[in-house]
């Protein structure tokens, strides 16, 4: 058995080990001996593998499968520039705390500096957004290997999950040829390259559950609200304790009598925000979407605790009192008519919105949020595109405490998104949806293409098609006195033909033009397809705006 190959199958059989069940393979020459050990496992029903030609896809594809089963996934590719098409997914892992392990394999030192082809520096190509790094020794002809591959096996999946903050690691792997197995390969080496006994890991690691540090609220008149993460822990803390809590996902996720569903909109009155200003506000998570959350955690009037599983906290005005890992028992009890209150409002602006929504033309994009999220199965995963899909389904303020959300919200890019929903969908075992922009859509367009051998799940992507980046006619951007240079360098018109980009990948699409069509479409169905709604960008700005006005004139007197 010549040393790579030995090297591969031992680092493959030590993952399967250290419970990793998934891995993302990309093709290349450099990477072979991994390729084929990691072939020999899923034939053998050892793991899954997924094949991909895209390294930038690839590796979100992995990141949707880690984000939704918990556990670490893998993912794999040859040296050069695809080993920096990862880069964009390992930024997301980091952010976000989702556990991957990339394996790049890489020329041999003397290669290197002969300016062998496709060859760049990957020593800790992905600098500080990694848990751990490690370039492993070149394979040699010599007793003593078995045990070191293993380990740091061992050390890169315990620096991926096994403390507080999952995230991801990086082993780079220098190949020489020969990449394949040997002709005569008789499976003979210098030692044993057996693990250890009865599948167990090579080195056992302590449990790193230790306590969590606790925060603990002391107010009377507090407010919750969940982030990125913790929905339904938000949820039940909230309901026990008697404080209003309200989510960066909307309703989705939360349940409860204390769960607003319109709290999007509600923290976006100033009236009502100032007549409801909480004492204490405790997050969970970092925020990311809507300026209002930021704006009453800058609140100097308001005291913030922050719910984070490591040390590296997001303070908009840098005023956080506490942080911990996990809520402690509140020191006070919560007034009864401080809840009735946001109740009331609650209950007002949903009514608002409603009424709203029904007298304006479909379609737009809080309306079709409203009916995709209206339309979910129950135990429905939906994964949630940056831009204008994650503020449209937090406002369209349905609470449905039965469905699964994911975000791309680490680092918030329109990157991989495709191919995050497509992981996430492909372990998920109930129906999945996806809610995604045009142009987050195009950006990953290439995650639509699936090799015949290579599971497709059961997925419907919807595409909000406004041509274009519909989110800057929300921001300063979109303003009147900026029209001159909007369309050109922030709307950025398209004109892309999505049913033509489809059918060129064999991915079944229909353009939803009523709304009986959409409800038609969004019915449960096996497979991947994509159903498109086509909206007028120029309608956006003005519609949120009568929105408000209709909430803030609704809950004016609460």
């Amino acid at each position: 058995m010549n040393p790579s190959t030995a090297q591969a199958r031992v680092i493959v059989d030590e993952l399967v080990r250290n419970t990793v069940s998934h891995v993302v393979l990309c093709p290349g020459s450099r990477n072979a001996p991994l390729s084929i050990a990691l072939y020999d496992a899923a034939a053998s029903g050892r793991l899954q593998l997924h094949v991909r030609i895209d390294e930038r896809g690839a590796a979100f594809l992995a990141l949707g499968i880690a984000a939704r089963t918990g556990r670490p996934a893998a993912v794999v590719c040859t040296s050069g520039t695809a080993a920096a098409n990862f880069h964009p997914a390992v930024l997301e892992a980091d952010r976000a705390g989702v556990p991957l392990i990339v394996l790049t394999a890489d020329r041999p030192p003397e290669l290197r500096s002969a300016g062998a082809s496709q060859v760049i520096n990957q020593y800790e190509l992905y600098g500080d957004a990694v848990r751990y790094f490690d370039e492993l020794a070149v394979a040699e002809r010599r007793a003593g290997q078995n045990s070191y591959w293993r380990s740091q096996i061992c050390r890169a999946w315990n620096a991926a999950y096994g403390e507080w903050r999952c995230g991801p690691v990086h082993l780079n792997i220098p190949f020489r040829e020969p990449l394949v197995p040997d002709l005569d390969d008789d499976g003979e080496w210098y030692e044993s390259l057996e693990g250890r006994p009865d599948g167990e890991r090579w080195t056992e690691l302590p449990d790193f559950g230790a306590l969590p540090s606790f925060v603990v609220p002391s107010a009377r008149h507090g407010l919750v609200i969940a982030c990125d993460t913790g929905a339904q822990a938000a949820s039940e803390w909230a309901e026990q304790h008697g404080w209003p809590v309200v989510s960066e996902t909307g309703g989705l996720g939360l349940s409860g009598a204390t769960a607003m569903s319109s709290g999007a909109w509600l923290l976006g009155v100033e009236e009502f925000i100032s007549r409801h200003r909480p004492e204490q506000v405790l997050c969970l998570g970092r925020p990311t979407v809507f300026r209002q959350v930021q704006k009453v955690l800058s609140d100097p009037e308001v005291e913030v605790l922050l719910v984070r599983p490591d040390s590296d906290w997001p303070a908009p005005a840098h005023n956080v009192r506490q942080v911990g890992q996990w809520f402690a028992e509140p020191t006070k009890p919560a007034d009864p008519e401080w809840l009735a209150s946001w109740q009331r409002a609650d209950a007002a602006a949903s009514q608002a919105v409603s009424t709203a929504l029904a007298a304006e033309p479909w379609p737009s994009g809080v309306r079709v949020a409203t009916e995709l999220v209206d339309a979910l199965p129950e135990g429905a995963l939906l994964v949630v595109g940056s831009s204008n899909p994650t503020r449209d389904v937090a406002l369209a303020g349905r609470l449905r405490p039965d469905v699964l959300v994911h975000r791309n919200r680490g680092v918030a890019g329109i990157d991989g998104t495709v191919s995050t929903a497509i992981g996430a969908a492909t372990v998920h075992r109930a129906p999945s949806y996806a809610l995604l922009g045009d142009l987050t859509f195009l950006h990953d367009a290439s995650g639509l293409l699936t090799g015949p051998a290579e599971q497709l799940p059961d997925l419907t992507i919807v595409v909000l098609n406004d041509d274009g980046g519909g989110i800057f006619s929300l921001l300063e951007q979109g303003a009147p006195e900026h029209s001159a240079s909007f369309e050109r360098v922030f709307g950025t018109p398209h004109g892309a033909d999505l049913g033509a980009l489809c059918a060129g990948y064999r991915v079944p699409h229909v353009v939803a033009e009523t709304v009986e069509e959409f409800r038609a479409a969004l019915r449960p169905a096996p497979g991947l397809r994509v159903v498109e709604v086509r909206v007028d960008r120029a309608q956006h700005r003005n519609l949120h705006a009568r929105l408000k006005s209709a909430v803030a004139e609704a809950v004016g007197t609460v």
